[in-house]
């Protein structure tokens, strides 16, 4: 569906909570369509945004360790190295 949303799982040291949170941002501006909230759609949009947050660290927790790591490095730590 989304080529541009990163693997999180494998990563070292761990997926934070921050980018947990941007990932799951990210899916859902790409299902809504949504790319910038507006009063109508603030709060859907957080809603939304919290619980696949909450279902991704879940997921991310309850998963076997990968063996290979994953071949992109998630954005914000991409941009932490500048």
């Amino acid at each position: 569906m989304c080529r541009n949303i990163t693997t999180l799982r494998g990563l070292e040291p761990t997926a934070t909570a921050e980018e947990i949170e941007a990932g799951a941002r990210q899916y859902v501006r790409k299902i809504t369509g949504v790319q910038k909230t507006s009063a109508a759609t603030e709060a859907a949009f957080e809603r939304a945004g919290a619980i696949i947050s909450q279902a991704t660290t879940q997921v991310l927790q309850e998963l076997p360790l990968r063996k290979v790591p994953p071949k992109t490095e998630p954005p914000l730590r991409r941009l932490a190295r500048r």
